[in-house]
């Protein structure tokens, strides 16, 4: 922890994007953090850096973690580009997921240093930020011991994924981040084994209310959320 930690937090929202040009700008965010950190405690300066949070909508697109399986994308790469699909090998924790239209990623790039330094407690706050948004809608989300993001019916018969999760850290300086299904097609995820998870349903916010909701209303309450569980504010 830094003894003046900087808590702000500059809110960016990238609308609709391609995943590659998003991961550029996380890539070029988390970059500008860490060698902002080495200039700052070799010169045993006070000032710290503001953390950011990219918001955004992608294109359909398979990424798989850097210890995720192959086998777990259910289609032959070749056929990915006729179905209009890109793939990803990335560098973040966790397997394959997808990421498309109706559907709000989020990339927080802050440094933990401000916050806390542990990543357990890092990714249950994105969880239970993600949990007080879907109960907005009425929705009662729960998270699954051992498996990271946030689920519905977590208990029952049928637990259902609506949130995916998974990061990379660097010097405590985060990106990557989570993907809620608000308006989700969610054929998509038949062509993989969701987070390598085969034996439980992927839902949305869309599907459990019966109905569309407001994507911009829906990344707006996220948005408060998640500086509510953080304690961080907005510039």
């Amino acid at each position: 922890m830094y003894p003046n930690p900087n808590r702000t937090v500059s809110y960016k929202d990238l609308s609709y994007i391609s995943y590659a040009r998003a991961w550029e700008i996380q890539r070029r965010h988390q970059e500008y953090l860490i060698a902002q950190k080495i200039v700052q405690r070799e010169q045993i300066s006070p000032h710290r850096p503001t953390n950011y949070l990219l918001m955004c909508e992608h294109n359909p697109v398979y990424t798989l973690g850097k210890n995720g399986k192959m086998q777990n994308l259910l289609l032959p790469e070749a056929e990915l580009a006729e179905k209009g699909i890109e793939f990803y090998h990335i560098e973040r924790g966790g397997d394959i997921t997808y990421h498309g239209p109706g559907q709000v990623t989020g990339y927080p790039i802050i440094d933990l240093e401000n916050f806390f330094t542990d990543l357990h407690r890092y990714l249950r706050k994105i969880e239970e930020a993600i949990i007080q948004t879907i109960g907005y809608y009425g929705i009662i989300g729960d998270v699954i011991p051992g498996l990271t993001g946030v689920w519905v019916d977590s208990q029952g018969t049928n637990p259902r994924k609506i949130a995916a999760i998974g990061i990379k850290c660097s010097r405590w300086v985060t990106m990557h981040g989570f993907a809620l299904n608000v308006n989700t097609d969610l054929d998509y995820f038949k062509h993989i084994i969701p987070c390598s998870i085969d034996d439980k349903a992927v839902t949305s916010i869309e599907h459990e209310v019966g109905h569309p909701v407001n994507f911009i209303h829906t990344k707006d309450i996220l948005k408060d959320a998640l500086a509510q569980v953080f304690a961080w504010s907005y510039l």
